[in-house]
């Protein structure tokens, strides 16, 4: 699975590096049976409008999300739609109607950041000098999400 930057438009804040679930078997497995997620790190799905937590190990974060065009670095806006808090492993489950991107998150993330329905989101290259120069831009990559 691919890895790419997920900030906050209004400000540049880095929320997570997601893993893309682009396939449908990938969007199956999601995060079941992994060990918890990294503060920093998330899985970004879709097709997706709702996560079950059967065999999760762990509580996460639900960002839903629908898309809200291109960014202009080659990346994609979502504009957030509903946030759903430490959702619990084995019980839980979340949904929302109209959202076509489940982001998972660590829980307590979305909160940290304070990010609501509303905000939009950018997943992917961001033109920023200090990656070019660390060599870790990626800029230039096309991103379908």
């Amino acid at each position: 699975m691919r890895a790419l930057p997920l900030t906050r438009e209004k400000d540049g804040a880095l929320l997570a590096t997601v893993q893309l679930a682009e396939t449908f078997w990938t969007r199956f497995r999601g995060l079941m049976l992994t060990p918890p997620l990294a503060a920093e790190g998330g899985l970004w799905l879709k097709p997706c409008d709702s996560v079950h937590m059967l065999f999760m190990r762990y509580p996460i974060d639900v960002v839903f999300a629908r898309r809200a065009g291109e960014a202009g670095d080659g990346g994609v806006r979502a504009e957030v739609l509903a946030v759903k808090q430490r959702v619990l492993p084995w019980l839980g489950m979340a949904w929302c109607r109209k959202a076509t991107i489940a982001i998972e998150l660590a829980a307590g993330r979305a909160a940290e950041f304070g990010v609501q329905a509303g905000d939009t989101l950018r997943l992917g290259p961001l033109r920023d000098a200090e990656q070019e120069s660390q060599g870790a831009s990626l800029q230039g990559r096309e991103v379908e999400a």
